[in-house]
């Protein structure tokens, strides 16, 4: 079976995550949650935008709350680290749970591991349920799975110069790394 590629274009000209944006019940909850728990700093917003809503900036990413005091309430929900979430990078797994502990906030730790390299995280909801993780993932080295890399020639494998990846293997890598993330938990 022979599967035909269905796209030659390259990788949009991207350069790195810019802001998250958020639907939230109270941007004055919110704020006080992403600066007092995750350390955002409040940042000017354009004055153009008629609707609430503010901007925080840190870690090189921004974040952008909008109100929407028509969102459901989540408090019922349970912590689930499968969930869509976004992640942060800290440097000490145990001074947050103990931060999040002072703050009376439930959370849960989650730990992967992969060939003894062990990553901790933590999982919590912001005040509108949104899920946050905090990890030390920096542990694990990214390691690229290309399907690129290595073509079949014949009955054995020999190294094809690394151009760009075709459509399948593009999916098919995608695919392999999400089933890799789910093993995890």
């Amino acid at each position: 079976m022979e599967i035909e590629e269905l796209s030659n274009c390259e990788a949009l000209p991207l350069l790195s995550l810019n802001h998250v944006s958020l639907l939230c019940r109270s941007v004055w909850d919110s704020l006080r949650f992403y600066e007092d728990v995750l350390g955002f700093v409040v940042i000017k917003r354009p004055s153009s935008f008629n609707f609430n809503g503010a901007w925080l900036y840190n870690y090189g990413i921004g974040i952008h709350l909008i109100e929407s005091p028509a969102m459901e309430d989540y408090e019922s929900r349970p912590i689930n680290p499968k969930d869509n979430h976004i992640s942060f990078q800290c440097t000490d797994v145990g001074l947050v749970k103990r931060r999040l502990q002072d703050m009376g906030m439930r959370y849960v730790t989650a730990v992967v591991e992969d060939d003894g390299v062990k990553v901790d995280q933590v999982f919590f909801h912001d005040p509108d349920g949104y899920m946050i993780e905090l990890c030390n993932c920096e542990n694990i080295p990214i390691i690229p799975i290309s399907a690129c890399a290595f073509k079949p020639r014949g009955s054995s494998f020999k190294k094809a110069s690394i151009t760009k990846c075709g459509f399948m293997e593009t999916v098919m890598m995608e695919s392999l790394s999400l089933d890799m993330m789910n093993f995890s938990f």
